[in-house]
């Protein structure tokens, strides 16, 4: 028996784009008091049994609907395809209720359908970031605390927060000042209130805590403007790319922001603190919501701000269907919600630039302008030009030797390892895997080269070019470099920090850091000097964001600077090595985007892949035929039989562009399903993809 007049709009939990639209399902008599909009449900699908995951998206009074198996009316049928007829039989019921708790808001269901839509995706896959999964544990003891604070007497205070005033903050030792402080007053203090969109130059610095940790500026100013939210009772969500940038903010947040006013989802937790950390979220009241990319998904009770450190991060990027990025989901959310939004960083994506010149993002920088002492080589008038060639030159050694007998030493260097790169003695070609074609390299001075990819041994290697046997290093890596600067300052320590030796903080003794970008400790006070070696290496690298990711490499490392140390830049000038130098990455964005415009290239226009067969791409590329500035590019053969074409598309188009390609997957995906009694068909293999980085 089912209850009549309440249906059910469910959303299945599927990676298939067919399934990509709510499916209507009676509610049971049984059911009915907890089937509540957001819950997680199961539903029975037609065919063998099967039943699936969901969410309940709506509950309706009207019992006519579409069925369990047709397109959903209204705003939710799927773009691109007809609606149904509506169904006149009896519907489906819902086969249970998971849990009572509703860990999908309203507020992120419109996010994840705007944001897949907008990227041809599924919004499952989006939902499947936003929530995670379910542990019974721990959602068992916060629906006890809710229904233990709803029988709770009513005087007002029951499960609200403390919050601090603006300027207040958790030690006594720490004086109070006014909120970011760093910029022209009405510029960051008022961020929330107005509902600003801005585009902020972080303060290049170091900043010690009051317990002698040493955190960058940068997070002091992003604690301050969600603290100075939470103070007007509107909650912040603040997005850095990986757990290094994560510590720092937090080390700020538990210095300025009120007890259990914070709330950090991060992947790298355990299962059932992340859980507790969203349920947190769902709160009905101000909070602080830190993570990485997914966090821009969280759940917010009456958002004010979004703030994401460092866009230009590869890591914000999300490396999952529909591939969207944190940056672009902020966008899309502050659309939604009318929040403030902040990007800051100490230098400038493209992407930043073209919406402060469209007039939509303000850029703020700090009232005075300080930042660290950037001395390129090349700018230099070096008379030896062996001393010019060499990998550090004169200058840098005598700048390294006297900042040694104060304290320690950052040298940037481009790869891990010893000697990640090999070539041919003879003929200088790259030396090559016989097994599989990949790079050979050394793990060590004596060690026998192996292959990078499958780590198969190449003890008599000879090249497949001369015939040659003997092998040179051609680049450098950590260990390489570790060892020739320890017999080049005896009785120095050094100290290794990449991938395979992580390490976030370090004292302000004297030492040799030898570390690859990106994995540079945070020393005590500073680094009394920075040099930036590889720095040609890094610019060959074949992408079409090599100038904007190398300024962005070494403008992180040098905001680890003591003030007044020197950051040497070591072979490299042009356009990028004068931002660098006169710290103004603006520059550098704005002449990027110049070019691009010219080129008709990301971000001037959006840009999407069509991957698969030679006749499904062309099927898909059909539908974009007469639409007004979309061209494409290709296709060209990736891995036979498969193809990829590039589509260009101005952004006034995105949402056209989409729906057609959408449509095409889900065709695609139907007709490969398989009949009964036919033999088993191969998985679809047309797949679309918006807005890769590097694509073009």
């Amino acid at each position: 028996m089912t209850r009549s007049g309440l249906v059910a709009r469910v959303l299945i939990d599927s990676p298939l784009p067919q399934l990509d639209h709510l499916f209507d399902y009676s509610i049971p008599d049984e059911l009915a008091g907890i089937a509540r909009p957001g819950v997680r449900v199961r539903v029975p699908l037609r065919s063998a049994g099967r039943v699936a995951d969901g969410y309940l998206i709506e509950v309706l009074g009207a019992a006519e609907g579409r069925g369990a198996v047709g397109p959903a009316a209204g705003p939710e049928a799927l773009p691109g395809l007809e609606a149904g007829t509506e169904f006149r039989g009896a519907l489906s019921p819902i086969e249970s209720v998971v849990s009572a708790a509703q860990v999908l808001t309203p507020e992120v269901w419109e996010l994840a359908r705007r944001v897949a839509d907008r990227a041809s995706g599924n919004a499952s896959d989006i939902i499947r970031l936003a929530v995670p999964p379910r542990q019974v544990r721990v959602e068992k003891t916060w629906l006890a605390a809710r229904t233990a604070d709803a029988s709770a007497p009513a005087d007002g205070t029951a499960g609200v927060a403390t919050v601090a005033e603006p300027g207040d903050v958790a030690d006594p030792a720490t004086p109070a000042g006014p909120a970011c402080a760093d910029y022209p007053a009405g510029t960051l203090d008022t961020a929330v209130a107005t509902g600003a969109r801005l585009c902020v130059a972080a303060v290049p610095e170091l900043q010690r805590l009051p317990d002698g940790q040493t955190i960058g500026k940068w997070a002091i100013t992003l604690a301050e403007l969600a603290v100075a939210g939470l103070a007007a009772g509107r909650s912040a969500i603040l997005i850095v790319p990986d757990y290094r940038d994560q510590d720092q903010l937090q080390a700020a947040l538990d210095l300025l922001a009120p007890a259990d006013s914070v709330s950090r989802v991060d992947a790298r937790q355990p299962n059932p603190e992340r859980y507790r950390a969203f349920l947190a979220a769902l709160a009905p009241e101000p909070r602080i919501v830190l993570g990485n990319r997914s966090a821009v998904y969280a759940p917010a009770h009456d958002l004010g701000l979004i703030a994401l450190f460092d866009d230009g991060d590869p890591l914000h990027g999300e490396p999952l269907s529909p591939y969207a990025h944190s940056r672009d989901a902020a966008l899309v959310r502050q659309g939604q919600s009318g929040c403030a939004l902040v990007f800051l960083g100490h230098t400038r994506t493209v992407e930043v630039q073209r919406l402060v010149e469209l007039g939509w993002l303000t850029a703020v920088h700090p009232a005075q302008n300080r930042h660290p002492r950037i001395i390129p080589t090349d700018f230099q008038s070096e008379p030896d030009q062996q001393a010019r060639a060499a990998r550090i030159p004169t200058a840098a050694w005598r700048a390294a030797k006297e900042a040694l007998a104060h304290g320690p030493v950052l040298v940037q260097v481009a790869s891990p390892g010893y000697a990640p790169m090999l070539a041919c003695q003879s003929c200088k070609k790259a030396a090559r895997c016989t097994t599989c074609q990949g790079p050979l390299a050394l793990a060590s001075k004596d060690s026998t080269p192996s292959c990078r990819w499958c780590g198969a041994l190449a003890a008599n290697w000879s090249c497949t070019h001369c015939e040659g046997r003997a092998l040179r290093v051609v680049t450098l890596g950590t260990g390489r470099t570790a060892e020739e600067l320890g017999r080049a300052f005896p009785g120095a320590r050094i100290v290794v920090a990449d991938g395979d030796h992580p390490l976030q903080h370090l004292g302000d003794a004297p030492a040799l850091v030898i570390a690859t970008r990106g994995a540079e400790p945070i020393p005590t006070g500073g680094y009394r000097a920075i040099l930036l070696l590889d720095g040609e290496r890094m610019l060959a690298r074949e992408s079409l964001r090599v100038g904007e990711d190398c300024l962005r490499w070494w403008s992180n490392a040098a905001s680890l600077a003591a003030p007044g140390a020197a950051v040497v830049l070591v072979g490299v000038g042009g356009l990028v090595a004068r931002a660098l130098n006169s710290w103004q990455p603006e520059m550098l964005a704005a002449s990027e985007l110049a070019d691009r415009r010219q080129l008709r290239f990301p971000p001037a226009v959006r840009a999407a892949s069509v991957t698969g067969t030679d006749a499904d791409v062309a099927l898909a590329l059909a539908e974009l035929a007469g639409m007004d500035g979309v061209d494409v590019l290709g296709p060209v053969t990736t891995e036979d039989p498969l193809v990829r074409a590039i589509v260009r598309l101005p952004y006034a188009s995105g949402d056209a562009v989409a729906r057609a390609l959408k449509a095409a997957v889900v065709r695609n995906a139907a007709r490969r399903r398989r009949p009964k009694g036919a033999a088993f068909r191969p998985a679809p293999t047309l797949k679309v993809r918006f807005d890769d980085p590097e694509l073009l």
